[in-house]
């Protein structure tokens, strides 16, 4: 049957797949038959994702810390054959106020949400990791290129940095036929949300912003990434998919 979203025949790294949205667009897109590389820091987490997802004898789990410079090493050293799809998706968030944020505190973010993604695809692509026609995928979010909040000033430089690499990934790679976008999410319902201080009412009062009445599904962010990986979106580079329930439209 004719599907333009198939990911049958096609290799994928995913990031941070050892939950939440991670997780989710791996789970999917082995659904969608591609062959998926799981990374994140958790080996105990991946084998759990690795559990829910199709056809598991044919996934690969690489369980490295990348935020550290022997762990990209090793993440590259053993993607032996090349991608037809990369989805950084590891990234971390550390509410505090402007005033407080500390030097450790700004290589600690930069250091996840920008530095991490930047350096594993330059190290790919010259060690020849990705295949010409390849999509890039970056998982940033609404804050630091539509909206930010208040003590997330770390966490929107962050994605605003991720956005203009994109950009910039895009034009440069253009000729490769590789192609390189951003999903920006709004604010996703995932475990997350449920380990802080914030109360379950205090959670369903914020989503009542959205005019779609509700936070996000991991597997809907997923959804658009499997479009991005697909040949459906061949034509698309340089672009930032906003998915938010509307929060940007108030």
């Amino acid at each position: 049957m004719y599907n333009p979203f198939s990911l049958s025949g096609k290799r994928v790294l995913v990031t941070g797949a050892s939950s939440g949205i991670g997780r989710a667009i791996a789970i999917e897109c082995s659904k969608m038959g591609a062959q998926i590389i799981l990374t994140a820091r958790n080996a105990e987490r991946l084998d759990e994702t690795l559990s829910m997802m199709d056809a598991s004898q044919i996934h690969q789990i690489i369980p490295v810390d990348l935020s550290s410079e022997e762990g990209l090493r090793l993440l590259v050293e053993r993607v032996s054959e090349p991608l037809d799809g990369v989805v950084n998706c590891a990234g971390m968030t550390m509410p505090k106020p402007f005033r407080f944020i500390s030097d450790t505190d700004v290589e600690m973010i930069m250091g996840v949400n920008f530095k991490a993604p930047a350096i594993l695809l330059q190290q790919l692509l010259k060690r020849k990791r990705i295949n010409k026609g390849a999509s890039l995928v970056f998982i940033s979010s609404i804050a630091g290129v539509w909206v930010s909040f208040t003590g997330e000033s770390l966490y929107s430089a962050s994605k605003g940095a991720v956005n203009g690499l994109m950009k910039s990934m895009a034009i440069e790679l253009a000729g490769k036929g590789i192609r390189v976008n951003c999903v920006n999410p709004g604010m996703i319902d995932t475990q997350f949300l449920k380990s802080g201080s914030i109360t379950e009412e205090q959670l369903q009062e914020d989503a009542k912003r959205y005019p779609l009445g509700r936070y996000g599904k991991p597997e809907e962010v997923a959804y658009a990434v499997i479009y991005l990986l697909s040949d459906a979106s061949i034509w698309m580079t340089g672009s930032n998919l906003l998915i938010d329930g509307g929060y940007t439209l108030l």
